[in-house]
């Protein structure tokens, strides 16, 4: 399996974000996209997540498993962006749960992906409950209540602690390991030494063109 991106251009309103962009990235790769603020690093993010139309330039996924054949990019891609996407009045196992099932794919049971995170007990607890870090490690769950080969995360260590830093670390080693592929933002460090960069602030317009 292999994302691709070739000759990609983001614009928004009347700026041009960034253009003629390419790489790819294999199974068991990560890319790990760098740059200043403005340059474009979630507005990439959210292309790849089907979330921004391109002004040009083609995203695909090539070489894919025979399960994934007939799957559009979309559906085989986690997108973790700013907002951790829940619902304030539901509770823990409730959010996970309709995640679940609208992305399909059943991968890890809840309860296992919640101590996968150091959140197992908190399952009837409303979201609108928990402090910032523990909404950040149920987006991190996620993840993991279905499979997605793609994850696009766009600093998703904001508001964690360092153990829970290095916990999300781990989790993205294992899935690294089970041949995912993962496109990150971050403005620190992750623990993926082999990782990929990509430095945005080369494919943007110059500062105060362009917002992500």
């Amino acid at each position: 399996m292999k994302l691709v991106v070739e000759n990609l251009s983001v614009v928004r309103g009347e700026d041009q974000i960034f253009s003629a962009l390419s790489f790819d990235i294999k199974a068991g790769q990560a890319l790990i996209i760098r740059g200043a603020n403005g340059v474009g690093k979630s507005s990439l993010l959210r292309a790849l997540a089907g979330l921004l139309v391109p002004a040009s330039g083609e995203i695909r996924l090539d070489d894919r498993d025979a399960e994934f054949a007939d799957v559009p990019l979309g559906e085989l891609c986690h997108y973790l962006g700013n907002d951790n996407a829940m619902k304030g009045a539901m509770s823990v196992q409730e959010n996970l749960h309709f995640w679940q099932n609208f992305a399909g794919q059943p991968h890890l049971d809840i309860d296992d992906a919640l101590d996968m995170v150091g959140l197992d007990g908190l399952q009837t607890v409303p979201f609108s409950h928990l402090s910032t870090g523990q909404r950040r490690r149920i987006g991190i769950a996620r993840l993991l209540v279905s499979y997605r080969p793609v994850w696009l995360l766009d600093e998703p260590v904001s508001g964690l602690d360092a153990q829970s830093e290095d916990q999300f670390s781990q989790l993205m080693k294992a899935h690294l390991e089970e041949d995912g592929i993962i496109v990150v933002a971050t403005h620190v460090p992750l623990g993926l030494d082999q990782a990929v960069q990509l430095n945005m602030d080369e494919a943007s317009q110059p500062p105060g063109q362009g917002n992500t």
